[in-house]
């Protein structure tokens, strides 16, 4: 039987753009000297064909070449979580109801939060690949190392939805191409597509968790605000499942 190929592998037409931290996505990469930098060059070249600008339509092109189930993990990112641990064996659950040779994990690219499940999926034997909006690369933000595939969609916002209720193209593409949704805790994004992906019919599932309390406190702090007292999920603090 032919080995399955790693995302990563597989052809891919967009246009791709360095790695490393999101903010430096754009970023040329140098010209090495001599055959020692010449091979370092090459190498940050293979490694930066992980991360293109695409489309919904064109992503969904590149699923169509190797078709499994799409895992869309949804939660915090930079709010990150107060149970680290309770959350990646929440998700270490999920993972064990699926099969690697047959299912896609897909998340939001970078490493913070719910982007540590990237691990797990890999350790496992799952493909990776994840949805991000190009506000990531102004930001500060890595990629998690654990992510074979990342495409960036154009959007003018993080995600969720806008003043007229419809979706932002990110939230859009992640809603459109997943076969199931999970979100462990998260803000108004996750719960936007989370809920988006229910009217659909998509199997969706809900499992509570806090953000973390200190990082909410410290951001507060600094932008002048009164501190959180707090920290439930924007999807309230009762599981679900649904169909």
């Amino acid at each position: 039987m032919q080995r399955r190929r790693s995302l990563a592998q597989l052809v891919w037409l967009a246009t791709p753009l360095a790695c490393g931290s999101a903010a430096q996505a754009t970023s040329s990469i140098g010209q090495g000297q001599g055959v020692q930098g010449q091979g370092k060059a090459q190498a940050q070249r293979q490694r930066g064909s992980r991360v293109r600008r695409a489309t919904a339509s064109e992503v969904q092109q590149w699923l169509a070449r190797n078709p499994r189930k799409l895992l869309s993990f949804l939660g915090y990112s930079g709010a990150g979580y107060q149970h680290t641990a309770a959350m990646l064996a929440a998700a270490a659950g999920e993972l064990a109801r699926h099969d690697p040779a047959r299912t896609i994990v897909n998340i939001g690219a970078t490493a913070e939060g719910i982007g540590a499940v990237y691990g797990l999926a890999r350790a496992r034997g799952f493909a990776t690949m994840g949805i991000v909006s190009s506000q990531v690369l102004a930001s500060r933000s890595a990629w998690s190392p654990d992510v074979e595939q990342v495409f960036v969609i154009e959007d003018a916002t993080w995600g969720g939805l806008d003043a007229a209720g419809r979706l932002s193209p990110t939230s859009a593409a992640i809603v459109a191409l997943s076969d199931e949704m999970v979100a462990i805790g998260g803000g108004a994004i996750a719960r936007d597509e989370l809920q988006a992906g229910r009217r659909t019919g998509k199997p969706t599932r809900f499992i509570p968790a806090e953000s973390n309390h200190e990082l909410a406190r410290q951001k507060a702090r600094a932008a002048g605000r009164p501190e959180p007292t707090a920290f439930s999920s924007a999807l309230g603090t009762q599981g679900w499942s649904s169909p």
